[in-house]
């Protein structure tokens, strides 16, 4: 066989779509991690540990910076980058993005923790920029729910309960009950870490880099951009007003 029609043949069996965002549409990706939860059992503290905080804020810088995007957020095992109107990387194919995104997570996550982990990838899209502060808050929102159910849940695990006991125990219980039971437990959830409650953010942020002119031998001031990771979010309408001006810009 001629191998440029064994290429055409293997070719015309590539299956693939060609979906790409909306023209002028928000976008935001959000990667999650793959069987995270048996991946850090018996590696981290539960319900919270600082390392592990770590590697999903380098998961989410690299994500920040390889796509360019004005604001990301994390909160247990997922990351949410929003991407503006105006991005064109991939001619906006959402086959590429996914594939891609989930790849960088993946690869960054991997190379700061020395061993392999997963993440899977989805792209929501949004028509304004109240789309984009209405999907933050819904994540921030659900990153406080994951919190106090976790904090009541591995309470109860050391207490000596068991996970079916731990997990009966919590059925149909409500917010002020979850409290109630931390209280009970000398924890005081509204002082708990505020990255444990709200997540973490990561922004780009100008700073003045002193520098030196050899060729006019004098020293300068220039503007360099970083990026910033936020370890301490406000909440509810503060968060919404601080979301709105970073990805506004």
């Amino acid at each position: 066989m001629r191998v440029d029609r064994l290429e055409a043949g293997m070719r015309a069996r590539e299956w693939f779509h060609s979906l790409t965002l909306l023209p002028g549409a928000w976008a935001i990706v959000r990667v999650d991690g793959r069987a995270f939860s048996r991946y850090t059992e018996g590696r981290f503290d539960k319900p919270f540990d600082v390392r592990f905080r770590e590697l999903m804020a380098v998961a989410a810088r690299s994500l920040l910076e390889e796509f360019q995007g004005c604001y990301a957020y994390a909160q247990s095992d997922e990351i949410s980058l929003v991407l503006p109107p105006s991005f064109d990387l991939f001619g906006r194919e959402a086959e590429k993005l996914v594939s891609i995104s989930a790849g960088v997570a993946s690869a960054a996550f991997t190379h700061a923790a020395g061993e392999p982990v997963h993440f899977d990838s989805r792209v929501w899209l949004g028509s304004s920029v109240e789309d984009v502060v209405d999907y933050m808050s819904w994540r921030q929102a659900d990153a406080a729910r994951c919190a106090l159910n976790g904090w009541c849940y591995w309470t109860l695990r050391r207490d000596g309960r068991t996970a079916r006991q731990a997990g009966k125990l919590l059925e149909h219980t409500t917010v002020a009950d979850k409290n109630e039971l931390l209280f009970q437990h000398g924890v005081n959830f509204n002082e708990l870490p505020a990255w444990q409650r709200r997540g973490i953010a990561l922004w780009w942020e100008t700073h003045d880099h002193q520098g030196h002119d050899p060729i006019r031998g004098v020293d300068v001031v220039t503007q360099r951009r970083r990026v910033h990771v936020e370890w301490d979010l406000p909440m509810k309408d503060d968060y919404r007003r601080l979301v709105e001006r970073l990805v506004t810009g």
